[in-house]
């Protein structure tokens, strides 16, 4: 007599999955940097024209980055730098549903470090409690001077 196990896994659909960027994500990423904020920028005055972006892109500016997706859809992006400062951007239209407690939580187990940072635009205030409600506590504040500036 032969016993039969059905084994049946539950699959969450709502959880969010790393894949690291490629050449194929280039348009869906100049997208999701259109609908940033000024407010939110940190690493530049304006927005770069798409061959800009491309350039930047192609150039593997990060240690690690990966386009975040959800039901197999493309939702935003995650990346570590070499000076483990984490990014996350998530699409406006689906920000606030624990979407950037999974990314941060993936990009920390799967590249482990003694420490992260973010830096964060001190007038987003919603990446600022996020980073706070997870964890992070403030440790310095940075300011710049332009080359052009005249005493």
């Amino acid at each position: 007599m032969y016993v039969y196990f059905i084994v049946i896994m539950e699959i969450n659909e709502n959880e969010v999955k790393l894949h690291p960027v490629s050449t194929n994500d280039i348009r869906f990423l100049y997208k999701l940097l259109k609908e940033r904020e000024p407010r939110t920028n940190i690493s530049h005055k304006k927005m770069p024209s798409f061959s800009e972006h491309k350039k930047f892109v192609t150039c593997n500016p990060y240690d690690k980055w990966y386009i975040l997706k959800l039901k197999n859809k493309k939702i935003g992006s995650v990346y570590l730098t070499t000076q483990n400062e984490i990014g996350i951007f998530i699409k406006k239209n689906i920000q606030g549903n624990n979407l950037g407690k999974q990314a941060l939580s993936l990009i920390i187990s799967k590249n482990p470090r003694k420490r992260y940072l973010a830096n964060v635009n001190p007038k987003n205030s919603k990446s600022i409690r996020f980073f706070k409600n997870n964890g992070f506590r403030l440790v310095q504040h940075t300011y710049e001077i332009n080359k052009n500036f005249k005493t």
